[in-house]
């Protein structure tokens, strides 16, 4: 609860910002433009961002007979979710990571890196999928897809009364160039606020998923071990990743890069660990370690072999 009343909160602050913004631009109508720009940009992102993001890295959908181990184990996680069943995706890529997209969760897809199928037992792939589910669950893409609106309003706002400061639109005429430098300092200040408050909700949404994904996988260790795999894996063999869907993985593809917290799409994994242990563990029956390891890996480069031939 605490997280969900956290995004609340800062949805609400970038609120603030583009009434307290779009007035001194332009008044209510400034605002009300802005809005509608943002809104425009962003609606095409969240009706079809699912299929761009998949061809972006190469995902290949699987199916109950193609990998079925893979299959499984969604199918149990959505039963207990509730939730109705994802398309499925693997990814080429070696360095281990997995995310989800799609609108809502009757048009949901679920895809991960052919690289963490190798290096993972069944309790970790369970935990990685548990976590994707979630996201899917708490409508997360929705959540996103409005903080990004929010905050590219601000922006465009910025570059409203930038222009605004340059041309003397600034309804301040009394005030002269202090007026004006006001503009220009505002113009600066508020977009950066707009991104740390869009990467504050993006991390609080993070730990989200990872105590539902835990409910979900009924094994908050094997998530955890999962992002400890992750971290290690994900430095050794970085992905080439867009800056513009790290926010999407379960683990930030762009880590290896010295990226200040503020602008981290992502909480420390340490964090994550930490709070994922700190929860009670319960196992799942039959899901030992050893038991599907090897039979996903198998299944994983089995499936690509096809593709390859």
């Amino acid at each position: 609860m605490g997280n969900q009343v956290r995004t609340v909160l800062l949805l609400s602050v970038l609120t603030v910002l583009i009434v307290l913004f779009g007035n001194v631009l332009g008044g209510r109508q400034g605002m009300v433009i802005a809005l509608i720009l943002a809104a425009g940009m962003n609606f095409f992102s969240y009706w079809y961002s699912d299929k761009i993001v998949l061809k972006m890295y190469g995902a290949r959908e699987v199916d109950r007979h193609q990998a079925p181990v893979l299959y499984e184990m969604v199918s149990t996680l959505t039963q207990r979710a509730g939730l109705p069943m994802p398309r499925l995706y693997v990814i080429p890529k070696e360095s281990p990571n997995a995310f989800a997209t799609g609108r809502n969760p009757e048009h949901a897809a679920v895809a991960v890196t052919e690289g963490l199928l190798k290096i993972m037992d069944r309790d970790e792939v369970m935990g990685v999928l548990a976590h994707e589910l979630a996201h899917v669950n708490n409508r997360d893409i929705l959540i996103g897809s409005v903080a990004a609106t929010m905050a590219g309003a601000i922006m465009i706002l910025a570059n409203m009364a930038r222009w605004a400061a340059i041309f003397g639109g600034s309804r301040d005429r009394e005030g002269g160039g202090a007026g004006a430098l006001g503009m220009i300092a505002m113009s600066i200040i508020a977009p950066l606020a707009a991104v740390i408050i869009q990467m504050a909700i993006s991390r609080s949404r993070e730990y989200l998923a990872d105590a539902t994904g835990a409910r979900f996988a009924q094994n908050p260790d094997g998530l955890a071990r999962a992002l400890e795999k992750l971290q290690a894996y994900s430095q050794r063999v970085p992905m080439e990743a867009s800056p513009s869907t790290a926010h999407m993985f379960i683990v930030n593809p762009l880590s290896g890069r010295s990226l200040m917290s503020l602008f981290s799409t992502h909480p420390p994994v340490e964090e994550r660990i930490a709070r994922l242990r700190s929860r009670r563990s319960g196992s799942i029956p039959g899901s030992g370690p050893q038991s599907t390891r090897n039979g996903i890996a198998e299944q994983g480069k089995a499936f690509w072999d096809r593709l390859s031939r």
